[in-house]
């Protein structure tokens, strides 16, 4: 006789997602280091601390002039090696203007195509400078073979790029919008002060909470994480968490730079889920799954698909930052 059909629990990515191109989950730190030396560093430290950060190997400022090959060809090979257990580093390669942003990527992809988690690409002008690496990366991905996407983050760091950053953020394969605080205050000739490349000036500023907002919304309505800016004080990781706390809860920003490693616990710290929002979350879905993704009650309050959809996004972020979720919630939607 043929068993009876076995009614499986439906997991929430395909209850809530299903046809839809699923909003990436993400660590909400991205750690740059440009030496070898910085690169084993911070791949160590996310060995310790389990995959709660990104590393971005910096082949655009960490390159020295005339040594772009053999820059390359390193992180290439760090890429590859045993140090690299969580397959989370990405590379940021030379800009559009530079002549060996091609040569970049021919190398690493090359290389290393198959474990680079994402491209960086830095100062565009405008969305056709951006489409055009975007497509030179796709046909290189075609070239070698890989049967992977290589996700694509843009730096919106220029007047241009901002404007056009809704066309940007629908490119194919671009997975973050990163806002390049630095290269953005100066591009505006002294009209922006040296000061509000700091907090408070950073957030207060008009220009510059323009900017971010726009970032952000362009972001978030095509799919895509937003991520902020670097703290420039280096020693003082209260400041990163009040600056991570600020983007993450007043702008919408879901991910921030790190460039020292006292700054990665912080930024992870402050952008954590509330404890109880995770505890409320993982209670809902069980019991949306309990009731296949019907409407439920929970606490006096109804729920349904809406927001399901935001306790499921919730509760990856919460997986990636290594908060505490049930054990239960744990076995159903992340063994």
């Amino acid at each position: 006789m043929t068993p009876p059909a076995v009614n499986r629990p439906v997991h929430p990515d395909v209850a809530l997602f299903e046809g839809e191109r699923p909003f990436p989950a993400l660590a909400s730190c991205e750690h740059f280091a440009g030496s070898e030396k910085l690169i084993n560093k911070a791949l160590q430290l996310q060995n310790e601390l389990g995959p709660i950060f990104d590393i971005t190997c910096d082949c655009e400022d960490g390159a020295q002039a005339g040594k772009e090959t053999e820059h390359a060809e390193m992180v290439a090979a760090v890429i590859n090696s045993d140090a690299n257990k969580h397959h989370r580093a990405g590379v940021r390669i030379h800009d559009y203007s530079h002549e060996f942003w091609r040569k970049d990527v021919d190398i690493l992809l090359k290389a290393a195509g198959e474990r680079i988690a994402y491209i960086t690409i830095p100062k565009c002008t405008n969305a056709r400078q951006a489409e055009d690496m975007v497509t030179y990366i796709q046909d290189k991905c075609r070239q070698l073979h890989l049967k992977r996407e290589v996700p694509i983050h843009v730096l919106i760091e220029t007047h241009g790029a901002l404007h056009e950053v809704w066309q940007i953020a629908t490119l194919p394969w671009v997975e973050v919008l990163d806002f390049g605080m630095m290269d953005f205050v100066s591009g505006h000739h002294g009209a922006i002060p040296a000061s509000c490349m700091r907090s408070p000036g950073q957030f207060d500023h008009p220009l510059l909470a323009r900017a971010k907002t726009e970032m952000v919304a362009a972001a978030l309505a095509n799919g895509v994480v937003p991520a902020h800016n670097v703290t420039l004080d280096l020693k003082n990781p209260e400041q990163t968490r009040a600056d991570a706390h600020r983007a993450r809860y007043e702008f919408g920003f879901l991910r921030q730079w790190s460039i020292y490693p006292t700054q990665i616990q912080a930024i992870v710290d402050a952008m954590k889920p509330d404890f109880s929002e995770i505890q409320d979350g993982a209670e809902i879905l069980l019991a949306a799954q309990a009731n296949h993704w019907g409407p439920i009650q929970h606490k006096g309050e109804l729920h349904d698909r809406a927001t399901y959809r935001y306790f499921w996004t919730l509760l990856k972020r919460a997986k990636l930052t290594g908060a505490p979720i049930s054990a239960e919630a744990t076995k159903a939607f992340f063994s």
